[in-house]
């Protein structure tokens, strides 16, 4: 077996993952937990990090990399954004050491655009765009379905533009917290009703389309006309989705195919919304992805 090169640590708000890499890039061993950031202290980063290692048989002096949320503010150590346009083959440049006495730990910048009304930040993400980079895709819009999903510009190489739109979040909140919570069951482990679904993305393309009104209808369909709650949860979906995918598009109106980086489950909802807006969609493996741009950054960082 390959000596380990690096660890590679996707670090989310709510999740860790690391995997050792070899000099080729490739996985020789990994681990996962539900230790976010969000549920440390800033002194805890360094001992839950350590654990992992260990378990892994790392050695002392494997030097790590890390992307997302353990540069934050409030995370470990803050790794300071890096402004778009920004050259994603820069982004060790901007790493931050953080402090750990046995170690090179050196944690990347997330990215932040500051134009006015436009403001906007990413932490993560924009190691799976330097990963897609790194496979070869220079150019093209790339979507990162989620609970605040990220729509990003690549050209020559370069992240030039990108929006937030908080559709999964928004999800949760009018499910579980507004009146519509009385029509729609999030609970059921049974598919998404696609073509309530479907109808609902078709909507929001229609001329005059209101969203404020189109979530009320489906309060009013239930009582009016007995919508079971799986084809509102899907109407709902739809008409979030198909409204983002309506904004995201005027945002980028030259461009063509849409590369998804998400959940299995995400990907075939936004390519379904994708495919009736007549825009084509590819699928990445956004694991993959995160972690050929961990070891695009440590190849710089640690470079043998």
């Amino acid at each position: 077996m390959s000596e380990p090169f690096v660890a590679a640590v996707d670090w989310g708000t709510s999740n860790f993952r690391v995997w050792l890499l070899d000099g080729d890039g490739i996985v020789l061993a990994e681990r996962q937990s539900a230790e976010g950031m969000q549920g440390l202290a800033k002194d805890e980063f360094a001992g839950v990090l350590d654990q992992h290692l260990a378990e892994l048989k790392a050695g002392a002096d494997l030097p790590v990399v890390i992307a997302g949320m353990a540069g934050a503010r409030t995370g470990w150590i803050e790794a300071a954004y890096l402004a778009v346009p920004a050259n994603l083959d820069a982004l060790a440049h901007g790493a931050v050491r953080a402090p750990h006495s046995a170690r090179r730990v050196y944690i990347l910048p997330g990215v932040c655009q500051r134009a006015p009304r436009a403001y906007d930040v990413m932490r993560g993400e924009e190691t799976q765009l330097a990963g897609a980079l790194a496979e070869g895709h220079q150019n093209g819009i790339f979507c990162l379905p989620g609970t605040h999903s990220k729509w990003a510009c690549l050209e020559d190489g370069v992240l030039t533009g990108f929006t937030t739109m908080m559709t999964g979040e928004l999800f949760d909140l009018i499910s579980r917290q507004s009146i519509l919570r009385l029509s729609v069951d999030t609970s059921s482990n049974t598919g998404l009703d696609m073509s309530a679904f479907s109808d609902a993305v078709r909507e929001t393309f229609a001329q005059g389309f209101s969203l404020m009104s189109a979530l009320f209808s489906i309060r009013a369909g239930g009582l009016l006309a007995n919508v079971p709650p799986p084809a509102a949860t899907a109407r709902l979906s739809g008409l979030l989705i198909g409204s983002e995918i309506s904004a995201a598009l005027k945002m980028f109106p030259d461009k063509n195919t849409v590369y998804l980086v998400g959940s299995e489950r995400l990907n075939g909802l936004y390519g379904e919304a994708l495919r009736i807006a007549a825009r084509p969609s590819v699928v990445l493996d956004g694991a993959k992805l995160v972690r050929r741009g961990l070891f695009a950054a440590a190849e710089t960082l640690f470079s043998r």
